[in-house]
């Protein structure tokens, strides 16, 4: 090395420093306390704050990932799954409008529907929403992910680098065959996750015909009659041999170290461009009315960020918990840290500090989950 060469080098060093020290990526945080307020204005206005989602979505095919898990007759105190444990209809509808006009080609809503591979559209209806309301807000399809669906092939994703539980996944045609990926979440605790957010919405991704406990043995079961994923939470089986197969079948059978693994491996293989989640009205205690010990809670708020693992260490921060806990530690008690494991993917980053916050700081948003 040279002495120019040398001196070269050590000018650098403060600005390596620098660079490893800027933030990531920008999250925002709206204070919102109804359904029935302007969501179309606060998420205008958050996705101003993010840098506007125009060069995202102009001339793009847009595919949103909602939360609709569980069947919509099961209830909480016979509320609407929409006020506890669903996203909410209307910030569909928020998000497709404002999408639409910032040119968005097409937008197409996509769900695992629980229990059966028929129209999404007809779980919706169920549910108590307007279909008719969200395809008037932009040019709107829907596409129940749980089977083959609308595709004549399955989209096999693979996870870059070191899978942590399957080299690939098996999903339906809408997760490969469009520009930008969202993640409409809801803003929850989850048994097996600690948390459910925008990355453990995409573990709804994985249809029930190929990793469900009635998959196919040789090739999909394109008619799924429960649509439970045991595969992924318990390792009982292998999915249809047409998938990829479990890279270490029958090491672990664990639920709360799986699922964690498995939705780190989504999140590498298929990016997620936006993340959205719905924390204006949830529940505490677990994802589902199937949970003993959930609890009706308003938190008032809504995120939005550009990076899910970012989006979702602010999330938990708001939610009175630390995105860095590990296994043992709430959220974590039962199980590994889905943020985390996502982090070692290089999909993004838990450290608050390199997360910048616009609109609400985190402190104003927070409402802590934990009784």
């Amino acid at each position: 090395m040279t002495r120019r060469e040398l001196l070269a080098a050590l000018a650098a060093i403060p600005l390596l420093k620098a660079a490893d020290d800027a933030p990531l990526a920008a999250v925002s945080i709206s204070k919102c306390g109804s359904y029935d307020e302007d969501l179309t204005a606060k998420l205008n206005l958050m996705f101003d704050q993010l840098g506007g989602i125009g060069g995202l979505v102009r001339n793009k095919t847009v595919t949103i990932k909602v939360n609709m898990t569980g069947s919509p007759g099961t209830r909480v105190g016979g509320r609407a799954p929409a006020l506890t444990h669903y996203t909410h209809p209307k910030l569909l509808g928020a998000a497709a409008y404002l999408m639409g006009r910032a040119g968005a080609k097409r937008i197409r809503f996509v769900e695992s529907a629980w229990g059966t591979g028929g129209p999404l559209e007809e779980v919706m209806v169920a549910s108590g929403w307007d279909v008719h309301a969200l395809q008037s807000a932009a040019n709107v399809e829907f596409e129940n992910t749980n089977a083959i669906g609308k595709g004549k092939s399955y989209a096999r994703l693979t996870v870059p680098g070191s899978a942590y539980m399957y080299p690939a996944y098996d999903l339906n045609h809408s997760y490969e065959d469009t520009d930008v990926y969202v993640s409409m979440a809801k803003l929850k605790n989850h048994a097996t996750c600690g948390v459910t957010l925008s990355l453990k919405n995409c573990f709804g991704t994985i249809p029930a015909s190929i990793y469900g406990d009635d998959a196919g043995v040789d090739g999909p079961n394109e008619k799924p009659a429960t649509g439970r994923i045991h595969v992924g939470h318990e390792g009982r089986r292998q999915p249809s041999k047409s998938a990829p197969q479990e890279l270490h079948f029958g090491a672990n059978h664990d639920p709360g170290y799986r699922v964690p693994h498995i939705v780190a491996d989504l999140a590498a293989a298929r990016p997620i461009h936006l993340a959205i989640i719905d924390g204006v009205e949830t529940i505490a205690g677990g994802e589902g009315p199937w949970i003993r010990g959930i609890r009706v809670v308003k938190p008032g708020i809504l995120l939005a960020g550009l990076n899910p693992v970012c989006t979702d260490a602010v999330a938990t921060a708001a939610m009175g918990y630390s995105p860095r806990a590990t296994r043992g530690t709430a959220p974590f008690e039962t199980c590994d840290n889905t943020l985390a494991l996502a982090e070692a993917h290089g999909v993004g980053s838990t450290d608050l500090k390199r997360i910048d916050v616009r609109g609400v700081p985190i402190e104003q948003a927070m409402y802590r989950f934990q009784a």
